[in-house]
């Protein structure tokens, strides 16, 4: 089947390129013709493990195309996703600006059938106006589905090609057929298809994420009571995670929640909320705490130095948002680097993937570095903020040699306190009290 996706970023690359893989020509189209230009001479514009290798064999088996030719890119496919930024306006919303302006464009270039899928995480009512808006000049049948992402950066090729379910807003049965042929490759093992009408669907996608945010929230919350009562967040972890009700997965403590998709999708939801005239009071809640756990370690560290940092150099190791990905959105490590700067002190940062990404928004304002051991040289403590797999066993012999202090402020709890204690560091961690070394 010939197919088109309409924008190159995180999902459209990620969509563009597995669909590919199941043998569809595909033709992906976007505005940035630097970009356009870097992804047809085969160089991959995100960070994502297995993502390029799948890129490289259909760019090579001619599957996979690139444009900047919004009616080149369209011709003759039967889907057409649109895989557009909804980025938050300043009350929460999202931002249809994007997607309503290519729907526009749409509307004359049809020449047959098509069905239109919103694959971007879009308000309750979006597929209604990208109808209306390709119907004010299109001359020819189509369908607005609504077919919502549910993709985990670092393992997004993963949840692509072996879904737990696929969710697709439409009444249409011819549109169900050609969704159903597009999607037979990826559901053989039998994970469901679950069909709904499309503000179903849309409303599907916030309302996942905001329960996710929510149960990370809720943990870190206990966490914070933890520290107040004297108990392990790590023991009540394991004793609610082994109930079947609730699952072992995000109950993590830590220094909350980051990422394209949680703030952004749980203020939409919000606000959507707001507009019917409902208060979604737990929603409230969830951003308000997590606003504050990002930045929880900070006054720790202050007191842990008397309240002063001039003249203190904090190494700061990780700065995505979650290991696997080099995207910074809303990454914790960002808003705890602005308090520790704000409060007078240097920082030393290094991440396997995301500080190029960094660089473009801090430049010089903090030291990045070629290592995690390079970042402690000099320093007085150290920070983790993302729970990368090389951060978990480090050697602390030469930790201890390159720190001034044997002093580790833990946000993502990736040590065992007693080993800590055993290893003669002061250790501060999330839920589990403070090691004293």
């Amino acid at each position: 089947m010939k197919i088109a996706v309409i924008g190159t970023g995180y999902v459209g690359l990620v969509t563009g390129t597995c669909f590919a893989e199941t043998g569809n020509t595909v033709t992906c189209v976007d505005i940035d013709e630097r970009k356009v230009n870097s992804l047809k001479n085969g160089k991959i514009t995100i960070y994502e493990p297995g993502l390029e290798n799948l890129f490289e064999r259909n760019l090579k088996q001619d599957r996979l195309h690139f444009t900047t030719d919004l009616k080149e890119g369209i011709e003759g496919a039967k889907i057409i996703f649109l895989a557009l930024p909804t980025p938050p306006g300043e009350d929460g919303s999202a931002d249809l600006k994007y997607i309503l302006k290519v729907a526009e464009d749409l509307g004359p270039l049809l020449k047959d059938y098509a069905v239109i899928v919103d694959k971007s995480t879009v308000p309750v009512g979006t597929a209604e106006k990208v109808k209306n808006r390709i119907a004010q000049n299109c001359n020819v049948d189509f369908d607005v589905v609504s077919n919502p992402e549910f993709l985990r950066e670092g393992v997004a090729v993963e949840d692509f090609m072996k879904p737990d379910r696929v969710v697709i807003g439409t009444i249409s049965d011819k549109a169900k057929k050609l969704m159903d042929v597009l999607y037979a490759p990826l559901v053989r093992q039998g994970n469901p298809i679950i069909y709904m009408d499309e503000k179903s669907a849309e409303l599907t996608k916030y309302a996942a994420n905001s329960f996710l945010a929510t149960k990370i929230t809720f943990m870190n919350e206990i966490a914070n009571m933890c520290e107040l009562l004297g108990a392990d967040v790590d023991a009540v972890r394991r004793g609610v995670g082994t109930d079947s009700r609730i699952g072992k997965r995000f109950l993590f403590a830590g220094i909350g929640y980051g990422g394209s998709c949680f703030p952004k999708d749980v203020q939409a939801l919000a606000k959507s909320a707001q507009e019917v005239n409902y208060d979604f009071d737990i929603l409230k809640s969830v951003m308000n705490v997590n606003e504050k756990q990002k930045t929880k370690l900070i006054p720790q560290i202050k007191k842990h130095f008397g309240g002063d940092l001039k003249g203190k150099t904090v190494a700061l190791w990780g700065l995505a948002f979650k290991p696997y990905t080099d995207d910074i959105r809303e990454a914790p490590a960002l808003y705890n680097i602005d308090e520790l700067l704000t409060a007078g002190a240097t920082v030393k940062a290094y991440d396997p993937e995301a500080m190029d990404n960094v660089k473009e928004i801090l430049g010089d304002k903090i030291e990045f570095c070629d290592s995690q051991y390079t970042a402690l040289e000099g320093a007085d403590v150290l920070f983790i903020a993302t729970e990368w797999p090389v951060f978990r066993t480090p050697d602390f012999d030469k930790v201890s040699e390159l720190l001034h202090s044997k002093t580790i402020f833990d946000g993502r709890n990736l040590y065992n306190p007693e080993e800590m204690k055993d290893l003669g560091y002061t250790y501060y961690s999330i839920g589990r009290g403070t090691i004293n070394g």
